[in-house]
């Protein structure tokens, strides 16, 4: 028992790297929940849960390899996998509809690709960088749509 006890402590951080994480890690989740809650509201597959989770997965992926002391080609390393997986999961949302010509999930996929980006900015401590790109891409999804609308854009609603 006493082994059990030493590992959980021994893995445990510091107070001021407490602090960090848990700042770095709600940070992660208000950015995803602005992007989530934007597809939320529009009524998309993708919506809030999908997207808080998904930044701060990235955001605590990022985190532990950083507090692992990892090289930096390590580091590159785990976000080149994450922009891959991330890729995955987003291409798991487009979907082409045979009968009427058209692809559907596309922005999805996008926002999905976003907050992972913006997760790992956060997990880098760049907070201010992912708080500027939280704003630019829920401008893009909830203000460029009626632009997108009013020329008569793309069609997709995804």
């Amino acid at each position: 028992m006493s082994m059990i006890v030493d590992e959980l402590a021994a893995s445990l951080p510091t107070g001021q790297e407490t602090v960090r994480v848990l700042v770095r890690l709600l940070a992660a989740l208000l950015a995803g929940g602005i992007i989530g809650l934007q597809r939320e509201a529009s009524g998309k597959a993708a919506g809030l849960r999908t997207h808080m989770l998904v930044c701060a997965g990235t955001t605590l992926f990022v985190l532990t390899a950083v507090g692992a002391d990892m090289q930096e080609d390590a580091i590159s390393r785990i976000v080149q996998g994450l922009a891959t997986g991330i890729g995955f999961l987003g291409a798991g949302a487009i979907l082409k509809v045979e009968t009427v010509h058209q692809i559907k999930g596309l922005t999805t996929a996008a926002g999905i690709w976003m907050t992972a980006a913006l997760g790992v900015a956060i997990g880098f401590g760049q907070l201010g960088t992912a708080a500027i790109g939280t704003l630019l891409a829920w401008l893009v999804l909830a203000v460029l749509i009626k632009v997108d609308k009013r020329i008569g854009g793309s069609n997709e609603r995804a």
